[in-house]
């Protein structure tokens, strides 16, 4: 589980294609390398990632096809910034809310509007997780958690508006129109809405 508020974005130092499978290297700063383990789950862009080895600061992980099908992992290139989340720790702060890695699809971005010290963002949304996305729900992009500033329902649209400081410490500041980005509705609106729509058509069956 994560916390949904990343440790900071850095750059993919390492890449290579394997039939079904991609290995992707990031180069860590000290304070996210204590205590990290093979084997440990660490949050790149979202997707709960599990450490396949350690080479000094350089840390490597492996994503199957299944993966780079659903997420944006197989789009990146050496260089791309990633965003990076250590898993929660048992007593830590939720900072926004708690995040699963497992992705649920890509959202397009499809509109960026910029203040003098605000960034909105607007995306299209998969159809079928349009009913799972409320104005100031939960959100989480890229691994980041956000409230959704507004969403258009009949379009499947929703926008984020980001301050200085997520943009300081993520990768959400260097999107561009018709560029993807690894989302995560929020578990708890998820399974209300699951479950009403359940009793409403149990109900309507019974009738």
């Amino acid at each position: 589980m994560y916390t949904g508020i990343v440790q900071g974005a850095y750059p993919l130092s390492e890449l290579r294609d394997e039939p079904g499978l991609r290995r992707l290297a990031v180069a860590l700063p000290q304070a996210l390398l204590v205590d990290l383990d093979i084997g440990a789950s660490v949050g790149l862009n979202g997707v709960c990632m599990t450490v396949t080895r350690i080479d000094g600061t350089t840390v490597h992980f492996d994503a199957m096809q299944e993966t780079l099908s659903l997420t944006t992992l197989g789009q990146l290139a050496v260089g791309d910034l990633i965003n990076v989340e250590r898993s929660a720790k048992q007593g830590a702060e939720i900072g926004g809310h708690l995040i699963s890695g497992h992705v649920d699809g890509r959202a397009v971005v499809t509109a960026v509007e910029r203040s003098e010290n605000n960034l909105s963002l607007f995306f299209q949304l998969p159809q079928p997780l349009v009913k799972y996305v409320f104005r100031k729900g939960f959100i989480g992009l890229h691994g980041c958690s956000l409230t959704v500033a507004s969403m258009d329902s009949s379009r499947g649209v929703f926008s984020v508006c980001l301050i200085p400081e997520t943009l300081r410490s993520t990768n959400l500041g260097s999107l561009s129109v018709g560029a993807e980005v690894n989302i995560e509705v929020d578990r708890q609106t998820q399974v209300i809405v699951d479950t009403v729509e359940r009793v409403l058509a149990e109900r309507e069956a019974a009738r």
